[in-house]
Formats: C-alpha cells, structure tokens, sequence
C-alpha cells in the first residue's frame, strides 16, 4: 500500500454514505464516482454494496495511484481500474451510467466544476438516474451551523473560487441539465446529501428549492 493516501474525512463520513446509498441507489448498476480522492469510498462502498460496480475516477496522478492501492487492497471484484475525469473538461470517457456520486466535491472547486458535474451526469446518466452530492450546504445563503460558516471562510481564504454552495443555486444548476432535486437529507456533522433524479420533475423538495 506504499501508493495509498489516506482521508480523515473520508474515514468519518464512509459509514453514513454508505447507508445513505444502499437505500437511494439501484440495488445493481454502474456508479460513477467524481472525484474518488484516495480511494477509500470507493473501496468501502463497492464492499458495502457488492452487487454494485464502482467505477472511480480523479483528475489526479497520485490520487489515482492511491485509489489503485486501496482497491487492490480491498480484492473485489466490482471496483474498476480508476479513469482520470476532469468535471469541468467535457465529454467525459463514459458512455452511460446509473449513478453519478460526488463527495466532498464542489465547496473545494470552482463554480464551473458544479456547471461541469451538471453537465456530465446529463451527458451520462440514464433516464432516472441518480446524482448523488454530499458535503455542507447553505440553504437561502444563510450556513446552517457556525461550523460550516467558518469552514467556508477558510475554504475562500485558500482559494476564492472555492465556497460552501447554496442548494437554491446547486439544485437550479442541476434543473438546467434536466437533473431534479428530489431528496435533501441531513447528514453529521452539518452535512447535507442532496439526491436528483435524471429527467424526473414536481418533487416536493424541488419544488421548495425553486425560486
């Protein structure tokens, strides 16, 4: 394992995912990961969900090379040899998945990562299909803890482009790539898992996200 690369977020928050993904996932399909980081969700969940295949990805050498590492490590089946996919560079190198996941993604990524992601999973989810994001959200621009209020404001001191997103401009970016945001679930630690469906309109939560 000298490749691998290990997360303390990816360690604390592996097992609510986990759970989280068993009940809004397909119980057999393709998932997409964007930004698979070290690899470990990708190992932890293609064990958690072995009817599942997992296909990992990251725009990052060594990220990749870590991912390797934990999947070989891991010794199932169902994880597939990681893609190096950029959200913002478009077409991606997939045709068509079930699922498309994000963890942890697009508060520490420009804007046009978000429009990137939006992009993709209209490009290669099927009809139904489900993106799934996690991370901390502000709901009406206001941040839901004074946690997520001073995180953001270390992300934009690191980088200005970076920024904890508001689920209004998340979920309006989503609708113009035909995703609809039909779960937002309370995750720990002030997180939030937001769950949009390819193609299907007139939930109630995005409904409650539209302006």
């Amino acid at each position: 394992m000298s490749n691998a690369l290990f997360s303390p977020a990816a360690a604390r928050n592996v097992v609510p995912n986990a759970e989280l993904l068993k009940r809004v996932l397909p119980p057999s399909c393709l998932v997409l990961e964007i930004a698979s980081g070290s690899g470990e969700h990708a190992a932890h969940f293609a064990r958690a969900l072995p009817a599942l295949v997992w296909q990992p990805s990251d725009p990052d050498e060594a990220a990749r090379r870590s991912i390797v590492a934990h999947a070989r490590a891991a010794g199932l089946a169902n994880i597939r040899p990681p893609l190096a996919i950029d959200a913002t560079r478009q077409p991606w190198p997939v045709t068509r998945v079930d699922a498309v996941v994000a963890i942890n993604v697009i508060h520490i990524a420009p804007w046009d990562a978000t429009i990137g992601l939006m992009t993709g999973a209209e490009a290669t989810l099927a009809e139904g299909g489900v993106l799934y994001l996690y991370g901390p959200f502000r709901e009406g621009g206001a941040h839901t803890a004074p946690s997520n209020a001073a995180f953001d404001e270390s992300l934009r001191a690191r980088n200005a482009s970076w920024g904890i997103r508001d689920i209004q401009a998340v979920a309006a970016a989503g609708r113009a790539h035909g995703l609809h945001l039909a779960e937002r679930v309370a995750m720990p630690a002030n997180n939030l898992s937001l769950i949009f469906h390819r193609g299907r309109r007139g939930s109630a939560v995005d409904r409650e996200f539209t302006p």
